[in-house]
């Protein structure tokens, strides 16, 4: 009879670390599915009014949120011929900014990109870049992909700007 008795028991006792394992479990499954699924809502630009300028003012003397980035370079850049570095092409990642990033320039009307740069810390710049493709004399609109980098060097956004880009020969 007393085997009986704790059998029931290791049976009974084995039911209820079975039941506390699954609540665990579906706990953490519902934890970690609202995790993952975090809505913050729409990311969207602010309307600034009489409202709300003083607390817009405030973010901005705060300095950049992540993700975006401030741009510092020329719009023009000069070429004596499609093989030379240019003279004058400068391209800064500002010490305001919080994020490494790299740069592609692409030609507008082929969509051909013709330079890629290599990762450019924050508070460093380049300048006399030589493009990565040779182009014929002329002028060519064109422009530059910023990509900001996260600490795994993957890209979190991108800032598109226009580039004119003039070869003499």
């Amino acid at each position: 009879m007393a085997d009986e008795a704790v059998k029931d028991k290791k049976k009974k006792g084995g039911k209820v670390i079975l039941a506390i394992c699954v609540v665990v479990i579906v706990a953490l499954c519902i934890l970690i599915y609202f995790l993952l699924h975090k809505d913050d809502g729409p990311k969207r630009d602010v309307v600034v009014n009489e409202d709300n300028v003083s607390d817009i003012l405030t973010e901005i003397e705060d300095g950049p949120a992540a993700g975006t980035y401030q741009v510092v370079m020329n719009s023009t850049w000069h070429f004596k011929d499609g093989k030379a570095s240019s003279d004058n092409a400068y391209v800064e990642n500002s010490k305001a900014n919080k994020n490494p990033v790299y740069f592609e320039v692409t030609r507008s009307d082929t969509d051909e990109t013709i330079f890629e740069s290599p990762i450019i810390p924050v508070g460093s710049h380049m300048e006399k870049i030589t493009l990565d493709k040779k182009l014929s004399a002329g002028t060519y609109d064109c422009v530059v992909t910023y990509h900001l980098l996260d600490d795994d060097e993957e890209t979190i956004s991108t800032v598109r700007v226009a580039l004119t880009i003039i070869v003499d020969k």
